[in-house]
């Protein structure tokens, strides 16, 4: 069985984006996702229209790939980056925290994700589902062009 964890990463999030954008109705970017940096060390608001899905899909990911209870200030610190301050050394600050909130709210709504008390939150089994059966039909379209990925899909 093909997981998530055996497709290549940029295009699985690109396609679970898409997924998301179409079939989850719950998932939606809030009126000020128009305006908003992700981040302190961030100079300009994302350039993508459909940010918020591309970051939707990426926090499945890592929550598929840690299978443990991953709460917003994990995810403040996998975004975060390097904040420069001109002259002065650069230091690492951590990612908005109201995005991923706002993204996993929403995920919960949509039975995607299920809160663990004090710890976080996992995936459920539906969101494990789809994110399988979407990676399987990834590597089949990966297959047709490499054939020795045959081997993965038996």
């Amino acid at each position: 069985m093909v997981t998530v964890l055996e497709v290549p990463a940029d295009r699985f999030i690109a396609e679970l984006a898409e997924y998301l954008k179409k079939n989850v109705k719950e998932l939606r970017p809030p009126a000020w996702s128009a305006y908003v940096k992700t981040g302190t060390d961030r100079e300009h608001p994302p350039m993508q229209e459909d940010w918020w899905y591309i970051r939707a899909a990426s926090m499945l990911r890592k929550m598929y790939k840690t299978r443990q209870p991953i709460g917003v200030g994990t995810f403040r610190v996998i975004y975060g980056g390097r904040k420069n301050y001109g002259v002065a050394p650069e230091h690492f600050v951590k990612a908005s925290g109201s995005i991923p909130r706002s993204i996993l709210k929403q995920l919960e709504k949509a039975g995607w994700v299920k809160k663990v008390p004090g710890r976080g939150r996992v995936l459920t089994p539906k969101a494990i589902s789809v994110m399988d059966k979407l990676a399987y039909q990834i590597m089949k379209e990966l297959a047709q062009e490499r054939p020795e990925l045959q081997k993965y899909l038996q």
